[in-house]
């Protein structure tokens, strides 16, 4: 069993920000395995489903980002799950616009959600699918940027990234991590 968590935050203000790009891995998954409802489990909408036999969590946690790891934290504890079998998706803003980067372990690299999910689970031994969003400058604030509605000159590149992101959680899930970063590390979508 795997738990595919994707970070973002709750509300409608926030559902076509940059930070919400793993609620939206999270809703492709979900369309393409046939999960319909999402239920309310450990601060988090849930839904659990099948890929080539092994069973998944899909989790959207609505703690808001800086809170996301109470909400891991919990649903590791709820289904007796390993910190290996987590995946963790996430907007990367040091990673150009698009480009995907798969990797186990690692910081937080300042995304507050990430650190989280760190501190709240005492591990950095997670896989994380990262999803570029760029930035606009390494001296303006990352806050304001990661918060704003992804602008239309992107918002094709991002709607790839996305589905090119549940390619390959899916790709992990078949093939494992190393088969999955062979394939989809510094795919960028264009």
């Amino acid at each position: 069993m795997f738990l595919i968590v994707g970070l973002g935050n709750p509300g409608k203000e926030h559902e076509n920000t940059r930070h919400n790009i793993g609620f939206k891995v999270i809703e492709e998954l979900a369309k393409r395995i046939g999960i319909k409802n999402l239920k309310v489990k450990c601060k988090a909408f849930i839904g659990t489903g099948e890929i080539e036999g092994k069973k998944v969590i899909l989790a959207e946690p609505q703690t808001f980002m800086n809170l996301s790891g109470e909400s891991v934290r919990d649903l590791l504890n709820w289904y007796k799950l390993s910190v290996d079998r987590l995946i963790l998706i996430y907007d990367d803003a040091d990673l150009d616009v698009g480009e995907l980067r798969l990797r186990r372990g690692g910081g937080g690299a300042g995304h507050k959600g990430v650190e989280s999910v760190i501190a709240c689970i005492g591990s950095t031994e997670f896989i994380r699918v990262r999803i570029g969003i760029g930035r606009e400058s390494l001296e303006a604030d990352i806050t304001d940027y990661v918060l704003q509605e992804i602008p239309l000159i992107q918002k094709d590149i991002i709607d790839k990234a996305i589905f090119n992101a549940a390619d390959a959680t899916l790709c992990i899930l078949n093939q494992g991590l190393e088969g999955a970063m062979n394939k989809f590390n510094r795919m960028k979508a264009e």
